[in-house]
């Protein structure tokens, strides 16, 4: 009872930060005259992947690699088809025309390369799938791109005209953005804890406790950040968040580790959910490429893939 409570409780601070963590973010951006993407990409896709990177050191100590790798391929999977396949149910995502002619194609290809570098009895049949140092270390490398792409941004966007002004002073829209962030982190961890160890109680095995409850409980910043933005008509913001967190799961939430502790073994994975990671991040390219927008129909297709591949992994 003492754990559904404060499960609870961290949902509640969880969505209470969500909404200050939004309003801060967007407010700061109008500050600094830059655009909304640019904050979506870095400020609050890192701040909402920060559960994901604490997850993933934890569980690197204590030698349970099926979390790491769990916690990253299916919260990426949540990330593309259930966080904004509801973000655009709730309002339709307009997505700029760089997020679909660069952003997108580069999420693409760094989850490809993920999957080729984790892939490694398809060129050795006698080999182990496995994750390891080296591998981390060529992801960390095409993170530096992103770094390139990040600055580029920033200097195009520098001397922006205000669209609209800002909602709070410099100082405040900086207070709220770190206050709201902190509330989302704390109160994804009182869920991620209780669920998980409700979980462990039932004895469900570690690799679908990564893939659902951990990677659910770590993608509930973001869950609730882009629904949060959608309702606010922020899509710049919900679509650079999802962005932005796959990027840094793959690169940072999993190379860093990789790179400090050694490599993980990735047998418990199968090449099916490689491919439902693959295509999820290509489904959401396809579907901008033509108009730059993700539609409530487009979303509802995204939230079918998210119920199909759960549904054939449990039954």
């Amino acid at each position: 009872m003492l754990t559904v409570l404060l499960m609870i409780i961290g949902f509640i601070i969880l969505i209470k930060g969500a909404d200050i963590f939004v309003d801060g973010a967007s407010s700061l951006a109008n500050n600094f005259k830059v655009s909304k993407v640019l904050i979506g990409l870095t400020i609050v896709a890192f701040g909402t992947s920060a559960p994901e990177f604490a997850v993933s050191i934890k569980s690197m100590l204590a030698g349970s690699g099926d979390i790491v790798l769990g916690n990253v391929i299916g919260s990426n999977i949540f990330n593309a088809l259930l966080i904004l396949g509801v973000a655009s149910m709730v309002y339709p995502l307009t997505v700029k025309k760089d997020t679909t002619k660069k952003e997108l194609p580069l999420v693409f290809l760094i989850t490809g390369i993920f999957c080729v570098l984790i892939a490694d009895t398809l060129f050795d049949k006698n080999a182990v799938n496995f994750f390891s140092r080296a591998d981390g270390l060529v992801i960390c490398l095409f993170f530096t791109i992103f770094l390139y792409y990040l600055f580029s941004m920033a200097f195009k966007d520098k001397g922006l005209k205000q669209v609209e002004k800002p909602k709070y002073s410099l100082m405040k829209s900086a207070l709220f953005t770190v206050f709201g962030i902190g509330a989302i982190i704390v109160g994804s961890n009182f869920v991620v804890d209780g669920a998980t160890y409700i979980a462990q109680l039932l004895g469900v095995s570690e690799k679908i406790i990564a893939l659902t409850i951990v990677a659910f409980g770590t993608s509930l910043p973001e869950l609730v950040t882009s629904v949060v933005a959608s309702l606010k008509h922020e899509a710049d913001i919900a679509v650079g968040n999802v962005i932005g967190s796959n990027i840094f799961n793959i690169c940072i939430v999993l190379g860093i580790p990789t790179l400090f502790f050694g490599g993980i073994p990735a047998v418990s994975f199968t090449y099916f959910d490689l491919f439902i990671l693959l295509i999820s991040s290509f489904v959401i390219w396809l579907f901008t490429f033509r108009d730059y927008k993700i539609s409530k129909k487009e979303g509802f297709v995204l939230l079918l893939i998210f119920v199909a591949y759960y549904g054939i992994m449990f039954f």
